[in-house]
């Protein structure tokens, strides 16, 4: 069964094409059904299975689910003592939840603008945004695109600090030292509806460290090990994942190699396509290195006539989230001249793990047409 993110309605007589399309299917099903038959309904089991599979896929020794990507954001701060008046370094380009985790502890977000060409940290601004209340760095591998890790992770020694890799849409995406999310403190993965493996909403902390990971496990239940002869230990909250998310999650897991593969194939088909559209760019991702482009991000001028354009016939995008430093709550100051390119120009594209190559031709034979009637 292939999932939209959402309907749209069309004024044309095929049917309309959703910004992105994922599945789930007989193993999705038949894995709900036995955790129900078995009664496994909240965290247990089935989540430690799961979490001890997707940590083995990822290559480190401990994976902790949690109810969302930002919750596994908000824990992995806690995790690592970030608190108030605490500073905490993010780019200017990502969604809102990177700087929100850090605001919920009371911490001060600080904004680095993005590259030029791409629209992830700008690592050679880090310096000049370090304070003596800077606690921990926190870039986000966009689109599955790696951050320069190991600049990030040569200041932070020298500094200190404390580094959380952002890789909700990164997941199984690599650089040469491996998977993205991680290399650091804590990584952070979701599983909500939009990204590559999918339990409809969760999230997953990632660490090499026992004593982050134990921290974890007790943030994730009110700081209490044993809700039976229960201890409170600290600070924490209800986090917790369920075993019937899980248990989607074991079977999506199953098919994470086929579902890279066609994100891949749906990437390649663009790209090789975009070339003859001179009123779109494409945004590179690099996945000869192992990067997974997760969506299809272009460049537009004239971003919204194209999207009304492709609007009238069927076709659902979606644009860029706007720059977080527009935020007003997050009283930013300054000025990121490199964000408002992406924010004012980008656009998503139709994509997803179960996305037709049948649409995506459509959406091509679209741009053609705009290309024809805009004199391009």
């Amino acid at each position: 069964m292939a999932v939209p993110v959402s309907q749209i309605e069309s004024n044309t007589s095929k049917p309309a094409i959703p910004w992105w399309r994922t599945s789930f299917g007989e193993e999705e099903s038949n894995g709900l059904a036995d955790a129900v038959a078995n009664e496994h309904i909240s965290q247990g089991t089935v989540t430690a299975q799961f979490e001890s599979q997707i940590a083995s896929a990822l290559e480190v020794p401990y994976c902790v689910a949690t109810t969302s990507g930002s919750t596994a954001l908000l824990m992995a701060l806690m995790a690592l003592g970030i608190g108030r008046d605490d500073e905490v370094i993010v780019p200017n380009r990502t969604w809102i939840a990177t700087a929100h985790a850090a605001l919920m502890l009371g911490a001060k977000v600080v904004m680095v603008d993005v590259q030029s060409d791409f629209p992830t940290m700008d690592v050679s601004q880090l310096r000049q945004k370090i304070t003596r209340r800077t606690k921990a760095i926190l870039p986000v591998h966009l689109n599955g695109r790696a951050v320069d890790m190991d600049e990030i992770h040569a200041i932070a020694r020298e500094y200190g600090l404390c580094v959380i890799e952002d890789a909700a849409q990164a997941l199984f995406a690599k650089n040469h030292n491996g998977f993205l999310g991680t290399q650091s403190d804590a990584g952070c993965f979701s599983l909500s509806i939009a990204k590559l493996i999918s339990t409809g909403q969760g999230g997953i902390v990632a660490t090499r460290s026992q004593v982050t990971y134990d921290k974890l496990k007790l943030i994730r239940s009110h700081g209490v090990a044993d809700v039976v002869e229960a201890t409170y230990t600290g600070m924490g909250f209800n986090f917790k994942f369920t075993d019937l998310q899980a248990s989607f999650g074991l079977a999506q897991l199953s098919k994470v190699s086929s579902r890279i593969a066609q994100v891949l194939a749906v990437y390649d088909k663009y790209e090789k396509a975009l070339d003859e559209f001179p009123f779109v760019r494409l945004l590179p991702v690099d996945y000869s290195k192992g990067e997974v482009p997760l969506y299809i991000e272009v460049l537009c001028d004239e971003r919204q006539r194209l999207v009304e354009f492709l609007r009238e016939r069927g076709i659902q995008t979606r644009p860029f989230y706007p720059d977080l430093h527009l935020a007003p709550h997050l009283k930013v100051t300054g000025n990121f001249p490199n964000s408002k390119v992406f924010s004012e120009q980008g656009l998503f594209l139709p994509c997803g793990p179960a996305q037709s190559f049948e649409n995506i031709d459509r959406v091509i034979e679209a741009l053609r047409h705009y290309r024809s009637t805009t004199n391009f």
